[in-house]
């Protein structure tokens, strides 16, 4: 039975159907070829979404789009440019800090992508060519699922259920997202130098500094205050999510007043449009799961996969192949819906942490939406600045070799992902 599911999703999204589509005429095929009755699908689709933390994506998403509205990309350039804008590559830098910024707001890599090419792009062009530039840009984007507050994440921790929370799956990414930062940072200064681009920028003074993170300060705050009430239990992260709306719509209207009211219909639509694509995946995946586990699936997976090995870091070696084959085919949200019921358990069972498995997890999928041939921030960059795909992928190469290389630190030191949720006590 689960053979047939799978099948008939992969024919089915390979002639075209919309993955949630698939997903769903895979789950009536798999409950039809069971026996079942067909009317028990409504109820299962129905209580698979009806879910308070699942409100958490639609709010970030909102909260996302009105920072972007509301002038919150101008004011990242300004800062980034005081500290970075006179060193070697100093707009390419300016642009990582700008998506790193960006990151602690929005966590949606393709929202940011849009955002960062359309505002950059232009600028970055006239210093370093097209190619360079979008693959800044697309590495960028890429910091927004790593750095919280990630709807990766929150997708990742709703389909691993009770044993990982969403607060620890955010606190995970930290360190991580921090230590890829840096790297992009590094790589950018070492490419500048290697094809010796131009210093450009104003000077760096201690004065301008000052005035810009002065000024910057109230915008910075959202991720503090955010971020730190879900760690602190103050709020759940659905309630966290509703505060961050709540901010970007102060910001937008009274500080930097650039959101107007005729922006909302905007936001709300496309939000909704996100979130009801999300959803669907999830609902439909929902009767998939639940056939899966009629077939014992798991457990004839896990049996094979302890069959393999009984070393947990060869075991996660195994996923991180699979996934990096998985991520560049298949969109990651199908890819967690459809993937962490079944490997979750399993990496419980070979003792691995599951913020560290979960991380793990969201960093290899991150990375295939930049890895051809399915990679949707490839796709989204190209399509907003209009540069060849085959440019893009050979100046993004650099930025996916960094990422991995992160990834396997991570697998080797599961400190560098564990240490920080532990000790704020997940």
């Amino acid at each position: 039975m689960s053979l047939f599911v799978i099948v008939t999703f992969m024919v089915l999204a390979f002639l075209g159907m919309p993955l949630a589509f698939s997903l769903g005429v895979s789950a009536l095929a798999g409950l039809w070829l069971a026996d079942f009755d067909l009317s028990i699908l409504a109820p299962r689709l129905l209580n698979s979404v009806n879910s308070f933390p699942l409100m958490s994506i639609p709010l970030f998403m909102i909260a996302g789009e009105l920072m972007l509205k509301g002038g919150i990309m101008d004011r990242l350039i300004d800062f980034a440019n005081a500290f970075i804008g006179r060193v070697r590559g100093g707009l390419a830098q300016v642009t990582i800090v700008s998506g790193a910024g960006l990151a602690s707001v929005s966590g949606a890599a393709v929202a940011d992508a849009s955002a960062l090419a359309s505002t950059l792009v232009p600028s970055l062009r006239q210093q370093y060519g097209l190619g360079f530039s979008t693959g800044i840009v697309a590495a960028s984007a890429n910091l927004g699922p790593i750095i919280p507050p990630s709807g990766a994440m929150i997708v990742y921790a709703f389909m691993a259920g009770s044993s990982v929370s969403v607060g620890g799956m955010f606190m995970s990414g930290v360190i991580p997202g921090l230590i890829l930062f840096v790297t992009f940072m590094v790589l950018c200064w070492l490419i500048a130098w290697k094809r010796d681009y131009p210093l450009a920028g104003h000077p760096i003074t201690l004065a301008n500094i000052w005035r810009e993170t002065r000024r910057n300060f109230v915008v910075f705050l959202m991720p503090v205050i955010v971020i730190g009430g879900i760690v602190a239990g103050i709020f759940t992260p659905t309630e966290g999510a509703a505060v961050g709306v709540c901010y970007a719509l102060f910001l937008g209207f009274a500080v930097t007043r650039k959101l107007k009211v005729a922006d909302l219909p905007e936001v709300l639509l496309g939000a909704a449009k996100t979130s009801a694509l999300v959803g669907a995946m999830i609902a439909f995946a929902s009767t998939v799961t639940f056939l899966f586990t009629i077939d014992l699936l798991p457990m004839k997976l896990a049996g094979i996969m302890q069959g393999m090995t009984d070393s947990p870091f060869v075991f996660l070696c195994l996923i991180a192949i699979m996934l990096l084959v998985v991520g560049m085919f298949l969109e990651s949200n199908a890819a967690y819906i459809m993937l962490v019921p079944l490997f979750h358990p399993i990496a419980l069972q070979f003792g691995i942490d599951p913020l560290h498995f979960g991380f793990l997890f969201v960093l290899n999928l991150v990375i295939g939406m930049l890895t051809p041939p399915v990679g949707v921030v490839l796709f989204v960059v190209c399509g907003v600045t209009g540069v060849k795909m085959g440019e893009l992928v050979r100046e993004s190469w650099p930025f996916i070799a960094a990422m991995y290389a992160v990834l396997l630190l991570c697998m080797l030191f599961p400190g560098l992902v564990t240490w920080l949720p532990e000790s704020l006590g997940y």
